[in-house]
């Protein structure tokens, strides 16, 4: 018999009055799993994890999250999940050991179970060296992790991760990253918001929410096999990249076209419609526009399905 998923979702709901934030959404966490939760600002994706963490009542649909009913033991939930927001939200006037010390007072943690896992979690976050700093005096990627660590200084099984590296350097994120992993290795079940697509090919399951409902789930690379069309890039000058996407845009073979970078991105209806694009390049006066068929990345993916879904 297969355990309980640690989040299982099944058909969430939340309304606010007449406007619906959250839309019969279903989706399952295993235990140990990284899951990535994407969508636009404004695509329910708080709202969800608010009703998971117990905070918000959901209108309908059900939620379970490490074994206990989100509307009928909300309490119950936070005491087995932790919780980390985009926003550094701890007390800058403390030192790392007494913002760990607090949290661990809050979870209930007794004295001698606080300090046990106090050194284990800076062993872990690499704070070993720095307990005695001020909060307000960390680098933006030390930060991040001070707030890891209250996050799970009581070993929650189930871990919300709200745009963790939001602002922080690439060398930080990475790092970040390597104690997620190290993290979901050792059970923990983990559910991340992020809006950089190549940290969400870390994650072994994806969801795509947009206005409320979700879109595409997946691992990412069936996501990347899900994108309908053949995926080309268009190099054109810098200065013609505007005027050449608003042209393709006009471009009968042409189902998407997004600026990626110093290129367009360009999803054709299907594979023989190459030489149309070619021909359509060469009337726009783009006749020495390289392009090329490519594999997608989730960015594309991602940027291809909300177009879809803002057509319809």
């Amino acid at each position: 018999m297969n355990p309980e998923p640690a989040i299982r979702v099944a058909d969430l709901s939340k309304r606010f009055g007449k406007f619906v934030a959250v839309d019969r959404v279903s989706f399952d966490v295993q235990r140990g799993e990284v899951f990535g939760f994407l969508g636009p600002n404004g695509s329910g994706k708080s709202t969800t994890i608010r009703m998971l963490c117990g905070i918000l009542s959901p209108t309908s649909g059900a939620g379970r999250v490490a074994g206990f009913d989100v509307a009928r033991d909300p309490e119950r939930v936070r005491q087995h999940i932790g919780y980390m927001s985009q926003r550094f939200s701890l007390y800058e006037e403390l030192t790392v050991r007494e913002n760990l010390d607090f949290y661990g007072g809050i979870y209930g943690l007794t004295a001698a179970a606080a300090v046990a896992r106090r050194d284990e979690v800076l062993s872990l976050v690499g704070l070993a060296d720095g307990r005695d700093a001020l909060a307000r005096d960390l680098p933006g990627g030390l930060r991040q992790r001070l707030a890891l660590a209250c996050a799970i200084i009581h070993d929650p099984p189930v871990l919300f991760l709200d745009e963790p590296t939001a602002g922080v350097d690439p060398i930080s994120r990475r790092e970040f990253w390597g104690l997620i992993r190290t993290m979901a290795a050792a059970g923990t079940a983990i559910l991340v918001t992020t809006h950089y697509m190549d940290e969400a090919e870390h994650c072994g399951s994806l969801a795509f929410i947009y206005e409320g409902r979700l879109i595409a789930k997946g691992s990412p690379a069936v996501l990347k096999t899900s994108l309908h069309g053949t995926l080309v890039e268009v190099r054109v000058a810098p200065e013609a990249l505007i005027s050449t996407l608003t042209a393709l845009r006009g471009c009968p073979v042409v189902r998407d076209v997004a600026l990626f970078g110093t290129a367009l991105h360009v999803t054709l209806t299907s594979p023989t419609a190459l030489s149309e694009l070619r021909t359509y390049l060469d009337a726009a006066q783009r006749a020495d526009a390289p392009m090329e068929a490519i594999i997608p990345s989730l960015e594309d993916v991602f940027v291809s399905l909300v177009a879809r879904e803002a057509e319809t």
